[in-house]
Formats: structure tokens, sequence, C-alpha cells
């Protein structure tokens, strides 16, 4: 015989699957990663003991001021992230939810990651070579420039490098620094003829910077809303979209002559 379930009884056996369905989707993974503000380091210094940027075959001078890439630090492509991880990274400041194909590139292994972000550091600093050599009218057969900057992947220190090489061997073309003595800091890609390509995570690394110490952060001109959604006080975004562009900005700020572009 069957009895009769009461109202009270027949919500709890409806809810049971219900209340299994939300902890199900609390705790498996889903498709995404974590970030936070990550490392900076001064192009014009030392990283981890050895320099940063070095420079043979032409004479280089002595720089005060510092240009300082910025990075995020993400978890990596093998972490679980769970519903409560993104509800909790959503409300915080200083953290971020970012598609893990927008990190890191589908369906590799954590191995192959890394090889693929050294891989785009290397092309990255050729083509931030390049680009500085080209902006000072240099030729590359007897100038030699080497970047190194451990522990570090991808291509977003490319406009950094390119701007200290040119602090390195001309400064602001007149005998003072590039930096003019400030902390500056930034992000971008760069091509070889000096265009300057968004990133991602700015608004993160605009945090990374001004915990360092900058006060001046170039942003690719594209990303200057992600910058100011959670921009640090005491931290000014100037735009860029071209080597040429962040150098004449610099001046500009530096020298006060000449218009300095913003966000």
């Amino acid at each position: 015989m069957l009895s009769r379930l009461t109202r009270p009884q027949a919500l709890a056996v409806c809810a049971l699957p219900v209340v299994a369905l939300i902890a199900a989707a609390v705790f498996a993974p889903l498709p995404f990663s974590l970030a936070q503000p990550g490392m900076t380091a001064n192009v014009l210094g030392e990283n981890q003991g050895s320099a940063v940027i070095t420079i043979t075959g032409a004479k280089t001078r002595r720089t005060s001021g510092q240009l300082r890439m910025t990075t995020i630090e993400a978890t990596s492509p093998d972490t679980d992230v769970s519903l409560g991880d993104v509800v909790s990274a959503w409300f915080a400041t200083d953290r971020a939810v970012m598609p893990r194909d927008s990190v890191y590139p589908s369906g590799d292994s954590t191995k192959e990651i890394e090889e693929h972000n050294r891989a785009q550091m290397k092309e990255s600093q050729d083509a931030a070579t390049r680009a500085a050599l080209d902006y000072l009218h240099l030729g590359d057969d007897r100038i030699k420039v080497t970047l190194k900057l451990a522990d570090v992947g991808g291509p977003s220190a490319g406009l950094l490098f390119s701007l200290g090489i040119i602090d390195k061997l001309d400064g602001n073309g007149s005998g003072g620094d590039l930096t003019g003595g400030r902390s500056i800091a930034g992000t971008g890609t760069i091509d070889d003829d000096g265009t300057v390509g968004a990133v991602g995570g700015v608004a993160l690394k605009t945090q990374a910077a001004r915990r360092d110490g900058a006060t001046v952060f170039l942003v690719p001109k594209a990303e200057c809303s992600d910058a100011k959604s959670e921009l640090p006080k005491g931290m000014r975004l100037i735009p860029v979209k071209t080597l040429d562009g962040a150098v004449d900005a610099l001046v500009a700020l530096n020298s006060g002559k000449g218009s300095v572009p913003s966000c």
C-alpha cells in the first residue's frame, strides 16, 4: 500500500535533487582562471641579479628613473576553479575572473603552455629590439641587444622593452632621461613597425604598478576603459598606439611642452 506524502514531505523530497544540483554546481570545476596583480620589473635595472637589458656594439648611457613592466598572476592551467571561487573573486577589486582560454592556450598541457609562453616572450623581445633600433635609425647588424627577464612569459612586455632600449641608447633625445627620473610602468605588445597591441588584465596591472611605486602607466589605447575601471589613487594613465607616440608622450610629460594624451 502506498502512503500519501504530506505537503512538507513532498517539498522536502523535491528539494533534494535541487540541493544536489546546486552543490554540484558550486564545487564543479569551471573553465575560468582567477588572476591577481603580479610582479613588476624595472627593465632599466636588474631582475634576479641579472641586467634586464644588455647592449653591446653601441655606447649606452646611465639612466635614472624606472620603466616597470607589469604582469598578472593567474591560477595554473590545471587548477580547478569552482563557482564559489568565481563568486568570491567577482566581488574583489584585487582579483579578476578570466576565461581560461584567454589566459592559456586551450587543450595544451602545462609544459606545452610554458614552452608557448617562452616562445612568445622571445618573439616579443626580438620585435622590441627591431622596433627600438628602427625608431633610433640604427642598424641591428652591429648592435646586439640581450633581453633577460626570468620567470616571465608572453608578449606583454614588448613596449617597455623598446622604451628601455631607447632610454639606454638615446634617452629623451636631448641628453635627458626618457623617464624624467619618474617611475613609469606600462604594458603592451609591440610589432616590428612599432605598433602597440592590447594585452588584457590591465586593471590588475595598474594595481601592481602602483603597489611598486609607479605613478604613470602606459596603456594600449584600446584598453583605456578597462584600465580606468579599478584605477589606483595617484596613478595617471597615458594611452598609446605606437612606440613613437609613447616616446612623444613621455617627452611631453617630463618637459611640460606639448600635449600628453589621457584616457
